[in-house]
């Protein structure tokens, strides 16, 4: 994965925690509400917490910066956290926690995905075995002798100039629409390979212990 000027914000949500992160890879870490209380698991003390504090009650007096949320707003606590991290510059956004709680809460953290990919930010969701990101009118690629199932789907409604190269479906500028699962389950093959757009927006879902490269 490559790095922005600012280089990386973690962010920590009240979802399920499937693997402890590197946490010295972060250059900055926020706790969305219960984020909070698994970083305190851990002995890691963010540099912001922000949320409505409906899972958590709010840091101590004298705990890191903390920003108190109504809880009716339109923003979620993961989306408030994610402008935050982007006001103080950041562009790459890794995001624990964002998963296999609320269903709903889970489609959010995708949609904000899409979101920051549109904004020409990159955020990488962890699931339990994948990770979930977002190409918006641009590309991914993945090196050489990696293995495991890869998926495309698109989340604009129709991506058009969609290839995938060095994977056994191979794809050459074919459309893909949000109403079609076409780029499911797709495989690599050990190959050098690579996901492009070249009007829309993308999720791309590959396993945890495969690394994006920079094309």
């Amino acid at each position: 994965m490559g790095k922005s000027k600012k280089h990386t914000c973690f962010l920590f949500g009240a979802g399920e925690h499937y693997q402890l992160p590197d946490f010295q890879s972060a250059d900055f870490i926020i706790a969305a509400d219960g984020g909070f209380a698994y970083l305190g698991k851990h002995g890691v003390v963010p540099d912001l917490v922000i949320g409505d504090f409906d899972s958590l009650s709010a840091p101590p007096a004298g705990g890191p910066k903390t920003i108190v949320l109504p809880q009716e707003k339109d923003d979620t606590d993961m989306l408030a956290a994610l402008r935050e991290g982007w006001d103080c510059g950041f562009r790459r956004f890794c995001i624990y926690g964002g998963t296999g709680g609320r269903l709903d809460h889970t489609i959010a953290n995708i949609q904000c995905l899409a979101g920051l990919a549109c904004r020409g930010g990159r955020g990488y969701l962890f699931a339990r075995d994948t990770v979930i990101t977002a190409v918006h009118n641009g590309s991914i690629a993945f090196p050489a002798g990696v293995g495991g199932i890869v998926s495309v789907f698109s989340c604009s409604g129709t991506s058009t100039g969609v290839s995938e190269q060095g994977l056994k479906y191979p794809l050459n500028n074919a459309t893909l629409r949000s109403t079609y699962p076409l780029g499911v389950s797709n495989r690599f093959t050990g190959a050098p390979g690579s996901i492009s757009v070249q009007s829309g927006t993308l999720l791309v879902i590959y396993p945890t212990n495969v690394q994006e490269v920079d094309p």
